[in-house]
């Protein structure tokens, strides 16, 4: 039943993706979306996998080196963490990525990231990370950081593709469509280093609050879902070249 309507949305929703060589010639940042433990990394927590889980390993493995590669370059970095307090729940989701576990840290293979002088760390306490990124006066990290650096172009990937790496770009679009983050020109998702996590049924009736999210189901979904915003938003699908001039 899953794969037969998965079919049908692939055919009645074709995924177009185009291909990306990044350069100097673009200032072009990298927006990594909740690579933390309490998503990827296996029994960390309620939405971690429970076993090997080759989506999600490729999109840490995809992740980890273009962070390199943006380093090597001196390119910026935006990173979000997701990161929430015990007495505040995020329903329909199951307590998850709870302020200093170490479910709210980056993978082991990013950690670095934290005393990189070139990225930009932001704990984020709810879904969208442009609205996770403003700051009690008022002001915006994410837009200060695309400002800060004159970023034309942002390349995203992270997790999970069908909640906070598509509400943060839907978000990111409408801010840079009302000019509110110029220099900005595109925003891009390397739809290859995007994943999100597995929660079948029998599980999440275990869980107390917790709403089913099968892996299976829900991926192919998401990207149906970005392919019926691509036209009126401009996301642009991509699988990505790196150019080293």
């Amino acid at each position: 039943m899953v794969s037969a309507t998965i079919d049908l949305l692939k055919k009645d929703l074709p995924l177009e993706e185009g291909s990306l060589v990044l350069s100097q010639e673009v200032k072009s940042g990298l927006v990594l979306v909740d690579v933390v433990n309490g998503f990827c990394t296996i029994g960390a927590g309620n939405l971690a996998p429970m076993q090997p889980d080759k989506q999600i390993s490729d999109m840490v493995e995809k992740s980890v080196r273009l962070a390199r590669l943006f380093c090597e370059k001196k390119w910026p970095i935006f990173a979000f963490i997701d990161s929430h307090h015990p007495d505040i729940p995020e329903p329909p989701y199951p307590p998850h990525c709870i302020s200093g576990t170490d479910e709210a840290r980056l993978v082991p293979a990013l950690q670095w990231l934290e005393i990189e002088p070139n990225a930009t760390l932001k704990r984020k306490d709810c879904i969208d990370g442009f609205l996770g990124s403003i700051e009690k006066d008022g002001s915006n990290s994410f837009v200060d950081w695309v400002k800060n650096n004159q970023i034309k172009a942002i390349l995203v990937v992270g997790i999970c593709t069908d909640i906070c790496v598509l509400d943060f770009v839907c978000s990111t679009l409408s801010a840079r469509n009302r000019r509110i983050l110029t220099p900005l020109e595109d925003v891009i998702v390397y739809s290859s280093a995007c994943a999100t996590f597995d929660l079948p049924v029998h599980v999440a009736r275990n869980i107390n609050g917790a709403l089913a999210h099968p892996q299976e189901a829900l991926e192919p979904g998401g990207y149906c879902l970005w392919t019926s915003l691509k036209t009126s938003l401009g996301i642009l699908m991509c699988y990505i070249h790196l150019h080293h001039p």
